[in-house]
């Protein structure tokens, strides 16, 4: 979690410090930028320090409400439409994950990320546990850009600006990714059905990325459906924390590692 939070102030003074140049001849809603630009940072970190699930929802539907005026920045119809599909589709996740956090709430009593494990272990509904990571993993997958719920990714890249476009690529998806990672290490513990559901959807995203990539001509575009791809590799990465047993502390640093990458 204190990882996340530093590589995203990083990430955000970097793009900070492109900001300037790139709007030096976009005058259009700058300080409306910038002001989002602020309060979606803010809510980033939330995401990645809050200590119980309640409170990174919260900050997570902030970060989306917050990230959807990039999206929209230009005010183009093309950029409108885009910014459209991206709120809808973190407003679905967003009820989704809360109709999933009560149900949790009713099996567990918790919502502690430091109690969890213990309390979801513990628990004999394991449908009704099942149920709740299941609409949970809806909101955060749909962050992530997961497919089927990649859909805004390779829309919202293009009509973005481009310091915009690196900060969706490269943090706000990870902070789906840290929810998908919450679910494997706290919710489903060792459960290899839940391993091999993100092994077969992390194949499918990283495959279809690159296939979408290969085919478009526009560099933003590639970048959203390389993003895409990679989000498919942390996946699988995440995937084998369930799947390799005793090996799978090799499966978790490999996955913070890539994430650290891309």
């Amino acid at each position: 979690r204190t990882l996340m939070a530093l590589l995203a102030g990083f990430m955000w003074l970097m793009t900070a410090l492109l900001s300037k140049q790139y709007f030096a001849h976009h005058y259009h809603n700058r300080n409306r930028y910038y002001f989002f630009y602020l309060m979606t940072l803010g809510a980033t970190l939330g995401v990645f320090l809050s200590s119980d699930l309640y409170t990174t929802f919260i900050f997570f539907e902030i970060m989306s409400l917050t990230s959807y005026t990039w999206v929209a920045q230009e005010e183009t119809p093309g950029a409108m439409r885009a910014a459209g599909t991206y709120l809808a589709v973190a407003v679905i996740g967003g009820l989704t994950t809360l109709m999933g956090l009560f149900l949790l709430h009713n099996v567990t009593g918790t919502l502690l990320v430091s109690q969890l494990r213990e309390a979801c272990m513990a628990t004999t509904e394991r449908g009704k546990l099942w149920a709740a990571a299941l609409c949970i993993f809806f909101g955060f997958a749909a962050k992530a850009g997961l497919f089927p719920l990649h859909i805004w990714l390779p829309k919202a890249h293009p009509v973005a600006p481009a310091p915009a476009s690196a900060l969706l690529s490269g943090v706000l998806t990870k902070a789906g990714i840290f929810g998908v990672l919450t679910i494997t290490a706290q919710i489903l513990v060792g459960e290899a059905t839940w391993g091999y559901i993100l092994l077969v959807l992390g194949a499918i995203t990283m495959v279809l990325g690159a296939v979408i990539a290969v085919f478009s001509t526009n560099l933003k575009y590639i970048l959203a459906c390389s993003s895409l791809s990679q989000i498919g590799f942390i996946t699988v990465g995440i995937s084998m924390i369930c799947l390799l047993g005793e090996e799978n502390a090799l499966a978790a640093n490999g996955s913070v590692l890539y994430m650290m990458n891309h």
